[in-house]
């Protein structure tokens, strides 16, 4: 955790968020208050977010991973616009996202260009996430996969697999790390493009699907950026 992120826990008089994120968060906390709500409630914490700001509070919407990387801070500047609060003094810290966090425990398979596509379809049509997919499949990007699959939503992932089995050769590296750098709840899994659908994969888990460059050096999966050695 950041100097800044341990600084402004002791400046604010609110915590608002996921009930599962504040849980995370709560060993930091003394004696904030804490306004906090399910999934998919993200517009109402938003809107208790602004109105404890607007009566003087200060107050810290807390996200996973990065706040403006599938966050709450564009949804928060969204909502400071429809009440006409933009006025209200507003700082984003940055964090880490899944695609960064993934990518550290198998080794350095991001660095070259990559590509990171959300497959929920919640507010995203899936005709638009697929032509996502495979462009960036076509144009040989590195992908970062997150929310691959849920209960509900399991053929998707097997679609992204078809679309790069076009592309790419079937044994293509690709890590699957599960509730990334969240100490012994962490799991890694190196696999194939061509099995990696045959593995265990929830909403918890980031894909990460390697290029035509991507390969594996001892326990690492790694993209060469492209230095003479």
């Amino acid at each position: 955790m950041t100097q800044r992120v341990q600084t402004v826990w002791n400046e604010v008089d609110f915590i608002v968020g996921y009930k599962t994120y504040i849980d995370l968060v709560r060993p930091y906390l003394s004696d904030q208050k804490i306004v906090s709500n399910g999934m998919r409630q993200e517009i109402d914490r938003c809107r208790e977010a602004i109105r404890l700001a607007a009566e003087g509070h200060r107050v810290a919407v807390v996200s996973s991973g990065d706040a403006g990387i599938y966050g709450m801070a564009g949804i928060v500047i969204e909502c400071l616009e429809q009440e006409g609060l933009l006025d209200i003094p507003l700082e984003i810290i940055p964090g880490i996202t899944a695609a960064t966090a993934a990518a550290s425990m198998l080794g350095a398979p991001l660095m070259h260009d990559f590509a990171v596509i959300s497959l929920s379809d919640l507010m995203t049509p899936w005709e638009v996430i697929e032509k996502r997919v495979r462009f960036a499949a076509e144009a040989d990007f590195i992908l970062a996969i997150y929310n691959p699959k849920s209960k509900g939503r399991t053929q998707h992932i097997e679609t992204v697999r078809e679309i790069l089995l076009r592309h790419r050769h079937p044994e293509t590296p690709v890590g699957l790390v599960r509730e990334a750098l969240r100490g012994e709840e962490s799991s890694v899994q190196m696999t194939t493009l061509q099995d990696f659908t045959n593995q265990t994969i929830d909403m918890l888990t980031t894909v990460i699907i390697g290029n035509s460059q991507t390969r594996i050096i001892g326990p690492y999966m790694l993209t060469p950026r492209g230095y003479k050695l």
